[in-house]
């Protein structure tokens, strides 16, 4: 709900928020921060709760929906370290999970998690809107794929990393020719790399064809980075969105959360929201999260606190 009238105009001094957000036609302003629901057709996720199996698929799904959901992020594979499974085992967890939430709901936006050229292809086929290749164009062909097939692409960084490998000793340098970096603190040099490759990303998936409204930037927390990184990443928000795009931030449960704050993936809930706060506040957009309904309701206050968004009731003092 938007309330009943429009929202009052963007209050002085708020970092502006990205460019607008399309996918299927549907485009998401500032007014309506969009939630994307992770659901995992994996049996070793981080995080237990996020894992289904093929007979709990359904109810995860309509419990992200009946929860505000706006979109669904299927994936097949951990992102982390564990057995390896190729291809078509991962097409064999998704494609199905596509097809279904195609069928039950209509309405409803779905991301496949992949970096695969292959899978990216099969979900396609399936009725997928958005592509999320976490690992940053590890396959080339992904981004061809949503160009060819008329899908959203999220632009990631790994600093380099290879998909499901740990961050080992990852230390960033200040550029050689002294720009970059906005108050001079040594973390900034993270700062400017994820900037330059997400901007070099989304440069890719425009001129291939993509919609520039459907290409999202995702600075990628705890892929690549150490936990300082991740937070300095969080308090430059506003460097990821002046690259132009719809900036989505997947901080849930992460390990940024669980070593600052000294908890289990369990009891990550409170600093999850915390972060997530701060990043919709600095002009985040899109929020990859395992807690649908604890998001929305943490980021549409963000967006009435911003002006951007109408109180969904507005009656005391009124009477």
């Amino acid at each position: 709900m938007h309330g009943d009238g429009p929202a009052p105009p963007p209050l002085r001094g708020v970092p502006a928020g990205a460019a607008p957000l399309r996918l299927r036609g549907r485009t998401f302003g500032p007014e309506h921060p969009v939630v994307m629901a992770v659901v995992n057709r994996t049996p070793d996720s981080f995080y237990a709760a996020a894992r289904h199996d093929a007979d709990g698929i359904d109810a995860a799904v309509d419990r992200a929906v009946a929860e505000g959901a706006d979109v669904l992020d299927v994936g097949g594979v951990r992102a982390g370290r564990g057995p390896r499974i190729d291809a078509a085992e991962e097409i064999a967890r998704v494609v199905p999970v596509v097809e279904r939430v195609r069928a039950r709901h209509p309405g409803l936006l779905v991301s496949v998690d992949t970096w695969r050229a292959r899978v990216a292809r099969a979900a396609a086929d399936a009725g997928a809107d958005l592509v999320n290749d976490t690992w940053a164009g590890h396959d080339p062909g992904l981004v061809e794929v949503a160009a060819e097939r008329g899908l959203g692409v999220v632009c990631s960084h790994t600093g380099g990393a290879a998909p499901r490998t740990d961050p080992w000793r990852v230390a960033y340098l200040p550029r050689a020719d002294g720009t970059g970096g906005d108050g001079g603190d040594p973390l900034d040099a993270v700062v400017d790399d994820v900037v330059a490759t997400l901007t070099a990303a989304a440069r890719r998936a425009v001129a291939l064809g993509v919609d520039p409204a459907s290409v999202l930037v995702d600075p990628t927390l705890d892929f690549g980075k150490t936990t300082w990184h991740s937070l300095h990443l969080l308090r430059r928000t506003p460097r990821i969105v002046q690259i132009g795009h719809p900036v989505l931030m997947a901080v849930s449960r992460k390990d940024v959360v669980g070593e600052t704050l000294g908890l289990p993936p369990e009891e990550r809930l409170e600093g999850t929201l915390a972060a997530t706060a701060v990043a919709a506040w600095l002009g985040a957009r899109v929020f990859r999260v395992h807690d649908v309904a604890a998001t929305r309701r943490a980021v549409d206050m963000v967006a009435a606190v911003r002006a951007e968004r109408a109180p969904a009731v507005a009656v005391r003092g009124m009477a």
